[in-house]
């Protein structure tokens, strides 16, 4: 009898023994897998060594050229509304983007004075049809959440997330599906 309980105990105690291994040899591969955020003098270091490259040098012209200045200078102009996603009032000027601009569908619009390329990403089946309605000069509100720009570009670039012309709202960007 006593052989056979410890025939039955052994075999458990080794497949248990196995179990725990393995479990902790995926606990440590998961340890590994995920990278620390990089601290401040990293960011630094690698935007030095970035900015010491080809690109960077032609970024840091064009930054300090007029014509960078004035994109920077109309980014900063509305970076209070796009931050707080508020309504800002555009005047569509041209139904096209500048030639060769890989962007998507958009327009471009004057908001507070200043030219903007309003972009809304790449154009899908129906989602854009009521923004094709627009025509020049049509007063719009627009809201965005994010004002970019670059050196091939003379405007800044703010991407659309929601137009409304007359109180009727003529695009509404559909939120991420699975992101917080």
């Amino acid at each position: 009898m006593k052989k056979v309980i410890y025939a039955l105990i052994l075999p458990l105690v080794v497949v248990s023994g196995l179990v725990f291994a393995n479990r902790e040899i995926k606990n440590e591969t998961s340890k590994k897998s995920t990278p620390r955020p990089l601290s401040a003098a990293e960011m630094k270091a690698a935007r030095k060594r970035w900015e010491a490259t080809p690109d960077g040098i032609m970024y840091k012209k064009w930054e300090a050229s007029p014509e960078g200045k004035k994109v920077l200078a109309g980014a900063a102009k509305i970076r209070k509304h796009t931050s707080a996603s508020t309504n800002m009032e555009a005047v569509v000027t041209s139904l096209s983007l500048p030639p060769g601009s890989r962007l998507g569908f958009g327009v471009m619009a004057r908001i507070n004075g200043e030219d903007y390329i309003l972009s809304f990403g790449l154009e899908n089946s129906n989602e854009f049809q009521q923004l094709h309605s627009l025509k020049v000069n049509d007063k719009i509100i627009v809201r965005s959440h994010s004002v970019s720009y670059a050196p091939k570009y003379s405007y800044p670039i703010v991407s659309g997330d929601y137009v409304e012309r007359d109180s009727i709202i003529i695009y509404k960007r559909a939120p991420r599906k699975g992101g917080c």
